[in-house]
């Protein structure tokens, strides 16, 4: 029997209770699960490449089947390389699920990968990274919306 991947692919800047919740979900229906960082050479995140796998990973512990790594390039070439077959996607309101159906369609038909979408938890339905790095810059709260890693983190980053 072929064993049954997946990739969660995302900029995780940083990663939330929000992306844990659609991992978590996600790791019983998959013999694995990979978590993409995706690399885009236009953006400059809050943390490095390597500082948010280590935060994810540190994150993401408790799930056997669940691995990180990153990615510059298309996701597509990514899944064939890797043999996966799906991906998984979480949805918090119309507005990513419009976009997403377009991302989806076009990578079923550039290399027939699946796409499976989840709907967060109505608690995460408002959360994004971009949000939880506003908060915690101005020194908001954001404890019960990320890890206690990354909570950790983000309050060393804002320190000054």
């Amino acid at each position: 029997m072929p064993i049954r991947r997946a990739v969660a692919p995302g900029s995780f800047d940083p990663i939330t209770l929000g992306h844990i919740d659609v991992i978590e979900r996600a790791s019983p229906l998959f013999d694995e699960v990979i978590i993409a960082v995706l690399v885009n050479s236009s953006k400059s995140g809050m943390f490095t490449i390597e500082e948010r796998i280590a935060l994810i990973k540190e994150s993401v512990a408790q799930f056997p089947n669940v691995k990180v790594d990153s990615w510059s390039g298309l996701l597509v070439d990514y899944c064939e390389q890797n043999k996966i077959t799906a991906i998984i996607k979480g949805l918090r309101a119309i507005s990513d699920f419009d976009y997403e159906l377009q991302m989806s369609q076009m990578n079923f038909q550039l290399k027939g990968v699946e796409t499976f979408f989840m709907a967060t938890k109505p608690d995460y339905s408002f959360l994004s990274s971009s949000l939880v790095k506003e908060i915690a810059k101005y020194g908001g709260d954001v404890s019960s919306w990320v890890p206690a890693n990354v909570l950790k983190a983000l309050k060393s980053r804002f320190k000054s």
